[in-house]
């Protein structure tokens, strides 16, 4: 659990890179439990989109609160994820 706390984990990949899953898709799934107040950033390549989905808690993506169940898709090249709340999220870095 320590590997995700506060901080990205991949999980799935193409290229199965960091010990991750092989998929067979143009994506890459991260994991990440976040304490309140933390937050973690991902940037995007050009011609690629994020969808973040919030497992548990309440964080910011961009300014913007999300709570448990919410999920939101973005092309925006910096993704700020913070935590307002004990948070679990996944975060798809998708084609």
């Amino acid at each position: 659990m320590q590997e995700r706390r506060d901080r990205l984990r991949l999980i799935a990949s193409p290229d199965g890179v960091e010990d991750s899953v092989t998929i067979h898709q143009d994506a890459k799934l991260y994991v990440s439990l976040l304490s309140p107040g933390h937050q973690v950033d991902h940037k995007l390549a050009e011609a690629r989109f994020a969808w973040l989905q919030v497992a548990t808690g309440e964080v910011e993506l961009n300014g913007n609160t999300l709570t448990q169940g919410d999920g939101a898709a973005t092309d925006d090249r910096k993704l700020v994820v913070k935590a307002t709340a004990e948070s679990e999220i996944l975060l798809f870095d998708l084609a």
